[in-house]
């Protein structure tokens, strides 16, 4: 079932609107979604090695924008939406504390979000219920989310083939390794704040 779901996720990659999708997501994966946009950066990369680039900077700017919005659900709709959101990650009780001390490392963990698997919407609504300087969280969102995507797109370009072999002979671990990571994540964001 996994090397059927791979297939079908390259071919989706492969396909004459994988672009507009993977802007799609990067973009509501910055303020709501809970899937990274690596789902379809990783196999679209793969699939077209020579547009690795052109999909990193895709990718970085919906990102950026989507974190805009987040942005913007915390600065004008934390009490309806930003909320919801933030009790959907179960960080509720925690959240008054954590928007206090929040702005003295700001940068930093705007920087260290964009950068890991990370939940980055609870980030950017952060950024937002805190007021954070707007030009401090665009430019630490621009670094960190284009390093990220742009490493991995690196990645794929200068190791193409090699690294598709090893994606689809080690699948079932590196599926099982990123479900870890995800899930660490979210664990991480309950207890460490």
């Amino acid at each position: 079932m996994l090397r059927r779901l791979y297939d079908w996720v390259m071919g989706l990659a492969a396909h004459r609107n994988a672009t507009g999708v993977l802007a799609a997501v990067a973009f509501v994966e910055s303020s709501v979604f809970p899937i990274p946009p690596d789902a379809m950066l990783i196999p679209m990369a793969l699939a077209n090695r020579n547009k690795a680039w052109f999909y990193a900077t895709v990718a970085t700017i919906a990102s950026v924008i989507g974190g805009l919005l987040g942005y913007v659900i915390g600065y004008f709709l934390y009490d309806t939406v930003g909320q919801a959101i933030i009790s959907f990650y179960g960080l509720a009780e925690k959240f008054a504390s954590f928007s206090a001390r929040y702005n003295e490392h700001g940068l930093a963990i705007v920087f260290f979000a964009g950068l890991t698997p990370f939940p980055y919407k609870v980030i950017t609504i952060a950024s937002g219920v805190t007021k954070m300087a707007l030009p401090i969280f665009v430019a630490a969102s621009i670094v960190s989310r284009g390093m990220r995507f742009f490493l991995v797109c690196g990645l794929l370009y200068w190791f193409g083939p090699p690294i598709k072999d090893f994606i689809e002979k080690y699948l079932g671990w590196l599926t099982l390794a990123f479900g870890i990571l995800l899930v660490g994540g979210f664990v991480a964001i309950r207890y460490v704040f």
